[in-house]
């Protein structure tokens, strides 16, 4: 395959998703007002709970085997490194820019985290196809914060002073029951994040895929409950779109409320667009010659592409929740000045 023939598979995809993006936008303009904030918000539930999930089965189940799971182990260390790499370039960013410090831990996320989920959905699979085509071959929710460490008028750092030494024991106890909070908090978070409808059809998929008799079941055309896997497929077959447009509508608030500098945004594009691809493409090929990777390359392709995308869509909440923390945290200092 030439260079044009590959500029063309390559870019048919970021193509796609371009003008899908720019639809939503323009359906979530006041004029169109056809995609507002709160039907974002409600079609963003359904991805989450109905669609996403359908197409993590599907995909899983039919393509997914025991050899693949465990030939890629390499893929959570390559995520790693994507974090620590992009952490590390984040911080020298700040500072040589010096932005405000309220900021700067945004801008270091922004860096390191990727959005690992969406864009690869959409970029992985639509390039699977072309590949297909070409080479005949075949193929957020807002976390809630955690609150057991947030500190209040009440805290023992704060009134530690006015403990005396014959509450020590009360202090322990409630510094062990602090602590099994913290635990139990961990915990419950965690228990969050792998009952999370996605995961959870993900695990279910993986399980499927590996063991054989479970996939003969729904995978294949005698299998007896495949029409259970076609509606199934039906509905994964509306998460890309219903992604894209979320996306695209996603982006007028941008337009319509940016108050970063221009040198921040320049410098989280040289990271994640600059430094982070050409130091991805480094880390694959000494995996691939050190033997760690099978010889799949839309694999490698597929590790890649996790340097390369643009920063995690969650970051945003998880900033406005930040921003609002911190002003009521401010507020608070004054009025205990006053």
């Amino acid at each position: 395959m030439g260079f044009l023939s590959l500029l063309k598979v390559a870019s048919m995809p970021i193509l796609q998703m371009l003008i899908i993006s720019i639809l939503g936008a323009f359906m979530a303009t006041d004029y169109i007002k056809l995609l507002p904030s709160d039907a974002r918000r409600s079609l963003n539930k359904i991805v989450y709970a109905v669609f996403t999930p359908a197409l993590a089965f599907t995909s899983l189940a039919k393509t997914v085997r025991l050899e693949d799971i465990i030939s890629w182990w390499f893929m959570p260390i390559n995520i790693g490194i994507t974090f620590l790499v992009g952490g590390i370039l984040g911080w020298i960013s700040v500072q040589i820019i010096k932005p405000e410090p309220h900021i700067r831990a945004l801008v270091i996320a922004m860096c390191s985290s990727g959005n690992l989920g969406n864009i690869l959905l959409i970029l992985i699979l639509q390039s699977a196809r072309r590949m297909a085509v070409h080479l005949e071959i075949s193929e957020e929710s807002i976390k809630k914060p955690n609150k057991d460490l947030e500190a209040n008028e009440k805290s023992l750092l704060l009134n530690g002073a006015d403990h005396s030494t014959n509450k020590l024991t009360k202090t322990e106890v409630q510094h062990n029951r602090t602590a099994w909070n913290q635990i139990m908090g961990i915990l419950q978070q965690l228990r969050e994040e792998v009952l999370a409808p996605p995961i959870l059809a993900a695990m279910i998929g993986l399980i499927f895929g590996a063991v054989t008799w479970l996939r003969n079941l729904v995978v294949g055309e005698n299998a007896p409950l495949r029409v259970i896997n076609d509606s199934i497929k039906l509905l994964g077959d509306g998460t890309i779109p219903c992604i894209t447009l979320i996306l695209g509508g996603n982006l007028t608030q941008g337009l319509r409320k940016a108050k970063l500098k221009p040198v921040i945004v320049i410098a989280v594009i040289c990271v994640r667009y600059i430094m982070l691809p050409a130091i991805g493409i480094f880390v694959v090929k000494a995996a691939s010659h050190l033997g760690f990777l099978p010889s799949d390359p839309l694999y490698h392709f597929m590790l890649m592409i996790q340097f390369t995308v643009p920063p995690a869509m969650n970051i945003g909440p998880v900033a406005i929740l930040a921003q609002v923390q911190f002003k009521i945290v401010n507020q608070d200092n004054n009025l205990e000045k006053k």
